[in-house]
């Protein structure tokens, strides 16, 4: 039986940090259910701005940087869940960026995101999650994915490094969020 994978796209800057933390925990989870997980880091990455160019139509973006490797990486997973912290009350930069031309890609060519299962985690230390939710879930939607839900918003509150597994609703949200984005791999595979 062929193993399907999840890929966890980390948009924090701290390799250590909040957001790093929290997708760990998710990758955990979704390898109890008997899932591989893959957890790509951006602060790892160079990621530059889409310049609507045009040229994807042959599955890569001509922009030089180290995109193409997470694009390869996501077309041969099942599912794609992206976290981030909250910047101003949006996603990071670099996140929005690897997002937008993830998906310019994807729509200009295979359509490689159709139907993967998957959804965006953000964590902030105070406020902004759920706009940037609301931000996330544009490109999900948007590259007709299949969003589960979960028992809250996949939101976790934090600042220090390690706050975030202290936030007890928030941690269980996104455990269940995990659990039931490999449920549903499983199911319609």
């Amino acid at each position: 039986m062929e193993t399907r994978k999840v890929v966890l796209l980390c948009g924090s800057p701290r390799l250590e940090g909040n957001t790093a933390q929290v997708l760990a925990e998710c990758a955990k989870v979704i390898e109890r259910e008997g899932l591989e997980a893959e957890t790509v880091l951006l602060a790892e990455k160079h990621i530059l701005s889409c310049t609507a160019c045009g040229l994807c139509t042959g599955g890569e973006c001509a922009l030089d940087d180290d995109l193409n490797e997470i694009i390869d990486t996501i077309r041969e997973a099942d599912g794609f869940i992206v976290g981030t912290p909250v910047y101003f009350g949006t996603a990071r930069g670099d996140v929005t960026a690897a997002l937008q031309r993830i998906g310019m890609v994807s729509m200009a060519s295979d359509s490689f995101l159709s139907r993967k299962v998957g959804g965006p985690i953000v964590v902030a230390r105070r406020g902004g999650h759920t706009a940037t939710l609301q931000e996330l879930l544009m490109f999900f939607l948007i590259n007709d994915m299949i969003v589960p839900g979960s028992t809250y918003w996949n939101m976790v509150f934090g600042w220090a490094p390690g706050e975030a597994l202290n936030d007890e609703e928030g941690m269980r949200t996104i455990r269940r969020f995990a659990e039931n984005v490999a449920f549903l791999i499983k199911k319609l595979h």
